[in-house]
């Protein structure tokens, strides 16, 4: 179980990389009062992708 759970990481991590190298154009984030933010498409996606691991692993971490 232990192998399969690094091997499902590193596929995971292998297909985000690859993701990040063909998407790397500039994208911009806009917020209340006029406030944006200018970064690449792929670090916006890796940090949604974090977020939502972590508020499920928060969840999962709470219902035990």
């Amino acid at each position: 179980m232990y192998l399969i759970t690094w091997l499902l990481r590193i596929g995971i991590f292998v297909l985000l990389v690859c993701f990040a190298t063909k998407n790397s154009e500039i994208i911009t984030l806009n917020y209340y009062m006029d406030k944006s933010l200018d970064l690449p498409l792929s670090v916006a996606l890796l940090l949604f992708f974090a977020f939502g691991v972590s508020l499920t692993y928060l969840s999962i971490s709470n219902s035990k």
